[in-house]
């Protein structure tokens, strides 16, 4: 079944890629209800048969079973809803903010032709009001999750629809606050089947494995989909490395006294995807017949000039691959077929940092920085590259920064000693120079300012919002120059041990991989009170955003933002072998002139989409560059052929590979002794990734173990065992996570 998984990933991989070349696909009915009559708009046999137009014939042999559709009355259930992302702007309504930003004497015009004001219902959430029959009033505060929450604590039966963060509404769900949706399951056709298919999906929403209970539906922001990814300057790059004869250049830097030391130092065979993508072949990394790690090679010379160093590793290119590169060395990082590990990463960013002549034409370039060079919230992105450079589990974790091994048991990454290997790497890394000294002094940089004045090389994050500089304006003209290139490129090959003796030792793996985020809606059982039609338009409401239709509407709004046929049906595209719309014209124009190129902005900003519920990626991917498309087609490539690894929605044999679940059963009392340990949890703890928090991770990368984070440690293996003892907590809280994780296991297994 699995190796039938794979062959038929790699067929989805091509046809999506050959449907996107082709712009078109199958006709989808759209059910867009914008001109109807709300008063008689039942929904009822459109939401429970889910029909996007496959060949299929319904079973009539006997009674369909009731569900939640017909349990309300259309036109007569209004429903208070708190819930947004961290601000009015990005509420169910449209504030003054957005209204007075964009708009005209205020009435803001969208792509749809229809006008809006300050208080009005955004294109999504009148047209779910318009199919669903429900009206909607929003009573967001504009808070994050948890301070919403508190806002809304002590006055529930103020509104019926809230969001939370997932051990909030698991606590409150326990405690008798809010609605079991598990009891209405069986109703609820689309959200049951949704969970039936995603095991680990069920497992992050079940509050009590012994009863099944479920107090949340749960938010994604893409699903089963690779999240974070390294990018780069390709066109440096390919200046550098690329080309017959000698690297040659008037003016160069030298590289910096060597302190990073060799992480791999013996030969290995490594499968790529082919450079043309149409299959997997194996290349091996010979140091032996390249004169031995290139890094090694560098540190024995010490310090050389820039143009020394880029020889030099052509050099180790040609003869570690034996060719296989030829002239086109960039390949080894920039290709279909790259191949390069974190060893020659730190080579490659030597020869970047001392030719910043050849590169920007100044004396200064940086090598790795962050989306925000001042920002905690994104600075901790450096420890998550880390990860996949050297082969570290639980820093991008969907839970805390938990994995299982083989057998099923929880590791904590801040109690392992090798977490603290890799930070020391990096850490040795930026004593050289090669992360840029606004990240280690905490200075305002970021990545627009990095690449529209040359001055930064790479870092490590999303594709779609960080790529989009390749085609966006600022005041001067276009951000990015005439063949500058910053591109998402492969995964590095890394050593990671799975368990399994008959893995190979180096492999690709990713664990940034989409699943449940930390949020999720909840029904309050003081705002539906006796009610029951309010109880079930609100569980309405969530299935059918778990339905086909459900989730093209909360990615992408109404019909007159999609582009259609003649007939009114919706032009497609095949995108992870399923059949999605293409957007309009029209919104692709406003999407660049109101959010500046960035889909999620827009889509929260102005069409009310993708604030919570199921987001497909299928309208981002629209939205992105063509460099932005180029370097994510490398990677979907190499993820259907097999060569990237990454952690699977569901329970695998192997439960190193199994997706930790983003909420595990932890009781109220687990939930308070685990508050306890106040350096270990949240963001005012030691390992906070919030925008003014301390983080001894990043802490480590700049300052070695001289910081003031975690204080009175000499070594990574000095941390690891503090954050595991009694009083900081880490062992207390393992064996709480431990037990929980073997509750909700043993519950699915039944």
């Amino acid at each position: 079944m699995k190796k039938f998984n794979k062959i038929l990933a790699v067929v989805l991989c091509v046809i999506m890629v050959m449907a996107l070349l082709a712009g078109c696909g199958p006709k989808l009915p759209n059910n867009d209800t914008s001109n109807n009559d709300t008063s008689n708009n039942d929904t009822s046999k459109d939401t429970t048969n889910n029909d996007t137009g496959s060949d299929t014939t319904e079973d009539t042999s006997a009674p369909a079973a009731e569900t939640v559709y017909e349990k309300y009355t259309k036109g007569n259930v209004t429903l208070r809803m708190a819930f947004g992302y961290n601000s009015t702007d990005a509420a169910i309504s449209f504030n003054s903010n957005i209204i007075e930003t964009y708009g005209t004497n205020g009435v803001l015009t969208l792509a749809d032709g229809k006008e809006y004001r300050q208080g009005e219902l955004k294109p999504t959430w009148q047209e779910m009001q318009n199919r669903l029959g429900i009206t909607f009033v929003d009573v967001y505060q504009g808070n994050n999750s948890s301070k919403e929450w508190a806002y809304w604590e002590n006055q529930l039966d103020q509104l019926e629809v809230i969001y939370g963060g997932l051990a909030t509404l698991n606590n409150a769900g326990l405690a008798g606050s809010l609605v079991n949706i598990a009891d209405y399951l069986d109703m609820m056709p689309n959200f049951k089947a949704y969970l039936d298919a995603n095991p680990i999906v069920y497992l992050s929403i079940t509050a009590d494995p012994d009863t099944g209970a479920i107090y949340f539906s749960p938010y994604f922001d893409g699903a089963n989909d690779i999240e974070r990814m390294p990018l780069m300057r390709t066109d440096w790059v390919v200046k550098l490395l690329d080309g017959e004869g000698a690297f040659a250049a008037d003016k160069s830097g030298t590289t910096a006294a060597p302190v990073y030391q060799p992480y791999i130092t013996e030969s290995y065979e490594i499968d790529v995807v082919k450079a043309d993508g149409s299959g997997v072949e194996t290349i091996k990394n010979d140091m032996e017949a390249a004169g031995g790690n290139i890094v090694a090679q560098m540190n024995a010379k010490g310090a050389m000039s820039g143009v020394d160093a880029v020889n030099m590793l052509r050099d180790y290119i040609d003869k570690a691959y034996n060719g296989y590169y030829g002239t086109t060395r960039s390949n080894l990082f920039v290709g279909q077929n790259a191949a390069w590990d974190a060893d020659e990463l730190v080579a490659l960013l030597r020869c970047v940092v001392a030719n910043a002549q050849t590169l920007n034409g100044t004396d200064k370039v940086f090598g790795i920085f962050s989306r925000e060079d001042n920002n905690m919230q994104r600075k901790v992105d450096m420890y998550r590259l880390a990860a996949v450079l050297f082969g570290v589990r639980g820093l991008e974790s969907r839970s805390d920064f938990l994995y299982a091994d083989k057998d099923g048991k929880l590791h904590d990454a801040r109690q392992e000693p090798a977490t603290y290997e890799a930070m020391d790497r990096m850490h040795a890394m930026a004593v050289e120079g090669l992360i840029s000294e606004s990240f280690l002094k905490n200075e305002a940089e970021k990545t627009q300012t990095m690449l529209e004045n040359d001055l930064g090389f790479m870092h490590y994050d999303y594709n779609q919002t960080q790529t989009i500089y390749n085609e966006q304006e600022n005041d001067n003209g276009p951000i990015m120059g005439e063949g500058e290139k910053y591109m998402a490129v492969m995964i590095p090959v890394a050593k990671w041990d799975d368990g399994d003796p008959s893995t190979p030792d180096y492999f690709r793996f990713t664990e940034s991989w989409r699943s449940v985020k930390d949020s999720g809606i909840a029904i309050t059982k003081a705002g539906v009170a006796d009610n029951e039609e309010e109880l079930y338009a609100a569980l309405a409401m969530i299935d059918y955003a778990f339905s086909k239709e459900g989730q093209i509407l909360q990615s992408y709004g109404p019909n007159a933002f999609i582009k259609t046929n003649a007939d009114g049906s919706y032009v497609t595209f095949n995108f992870n072998g399923e059949q999605w719309p293409e957007i309009a014209d029209a919104t692709r124009e406003e999407l660049w002139s109101k959010g500046k190129g960035n889909y999620t902005n827009y889509a929260r900003y102005f069409l009310g989409s993708t604030i919570t519920f199921l987001k497909s990626q299928s309208f981002e991917y629209q939205c992105t560059t063509a460099v932005g498309r180029e370097g994510a087609g490398y990677l979907s490539t190499a993820i259907g052929l097999g060569t990237i690894k990454h952690p699977e929605l569901e329970i695998t044999d192997n439960k190193w590979y199994t997706s930790i679940p983003s909420a595990l059963p932890i009781d109220e009392t687990q939930s308070t002794i685990i508050n306890g340990y106040t350096d270990l949890t949240g963001n005012s703890g030691k390992f906070g990734t919030s925008k003014d928090s301390v983080n001894e991770f990043v802490d480590i990368i700049i300052n070695g173990y001289s910081g003031d984070v975690i204080t009175g440690v000499n070594s990574g293996a000095d941390v690891a065992a503090k954050v595991a003892s009694k009083e900081f907590g880490g062992s207390g809280y393992l064996d709480i996570v431990q037990e929980a994780w073997d509750r909700a296991i043993s519950s699915y297994n039944g």
